[in-house]
């Protein structure tokens, strides 16, 4: 099994986790996607040793790679917008090779949103470039740890524009693909709990009544069709334990609604992972944290985490 490591965005710890982690031996063949000289440097920095090989490799302190240049030199803590079709052009190599079968899936590195946008290129997240590279009209953003899931109805969006974005169309593909691709995690016909968009669910259309003219007709016909759906459930009991007896993933409508409540539970032991692409994406569910980078204080525990869920859904879809 061959997985694209996308080193993300170079002034950032990406490189770092991708060096740290080489330095054990291992059974999987992670190929780093990256500029060769970013990762010398960084080593340097980090005091740790480091032989890149574009063959296969899984000793310590050795690590595969598909070389790409950056266009200027990397210094880490300093982002440089004009790095940014680099860490694009990085993401964009891994899935064409994972869209020809020479890799398994992708884990991808953290990146910077904003550093992209300043070099002028539209940019929103990793879930919906990946989909773009696809041409995959669709696709879920979930959220993960050993004992909660999150999903999400809308994505990288301001809070003004989610309404709009939930359509019956869309939340019924989002749904569907929720119940398809959860069989890869070890579940068929997966308990979705789905919350509300408004406070308290509308009260009844008092408070909106997105749920009652788009989500509970949804709801319903769908469980009509054999999807196992509760809701719509007021987002702040839906995260209960009571709430969650019986349930695999929490359907929140938007990235604030779920999120916090996921990352509070589980920071740093938490995966990314894309549902509805034609192959495995996972990440970690942290940023550039560019202020640690080339310090080596930085913990892998995400990391871990996207390569075991990288590993389970690769498991399960063989």
């Amino acid at each position: 099994m061959t997985i694209a490591l996308t080193s993300g965005e170079p002034s950032g710890i990406g490189p770092d986790i991708a060096i740290i982690y080489a330095q054990k031996e291992r059974t999987e063949n992670l190929r780093v996607y990256a500029d060769p000289d970013v990762l010398i440097e960084r080593a340097k920095l980090l005091k740790l040793p480091l032989i890149l090989k574009e063959s296969s490799t899984n000793k310590a302190g050795e690590l595969s790679i598909f070389p790409i240049k950056s266009k200027e030199k990397t210094v880490p803590g300093q982002l440089n917008p004009n790095n940014a079709e680099y860490v694009l052009s990085i993401i964009k190599q891994a899935t064409h090779d994972c869209l020809n079968k020479t890799c398994n899936g992708i884990l991808t590195g953290p990146i910077n949103k904003a550093v992209i946008n300043q070099a002028g290129i539209k940019f929103s997240g990793h879930t919906e470039y990946l989909a773009e590279l696809s041409n995959c009209s669709k696709t879920v953003m979930l959220l993960a740890t050993a004992k909660l899931k999150v999903a999400l109805a809308t994505t990288h969006l301001a809070l003004k524009d989610v309404p709009k974005n939930i359509t019956k169309e869309s939340l019924t593909e989002v749904i569907s693909i929720i119940n398809n691709d959860f069989k890869y995690l070890g579940v068929n016909n997966p308990s979705i709990l789905v919350c509300g968009l408004n406070p308290h669910a509308g009260e009844n259309g008092y408070l909106g009544d997105e749920e009652i003219k788009t989500i509970t007709p949804v709801i319903q016909t769908l469980s009509k069709n054999g999807f196992r759906l509760s809701g719509p459930v007021p987002a702040d009991t839906a995260f209960t334990v009571d709430s969650l007896k019986d349930i695999d993933v929490v359907l929140a409508m938007y990235h604030d609604q779920g999120l916090p409540v996921l990352k509070a539970s589980g920071f740093k032991n938490a995966a990314n992972i894309t549902l509805g692409l034609p192959f495995i994406r996972t990440s970690v569910d942290h940023g550039t944290a560019l202020d640690l980078a080339g310090s080596g204080n930085i913990s892998l525990g995400s990391f871990n985490c996207a390569l075991s869920f990288f590993q389970k859904l690769s498991s399960n879809a063989s």
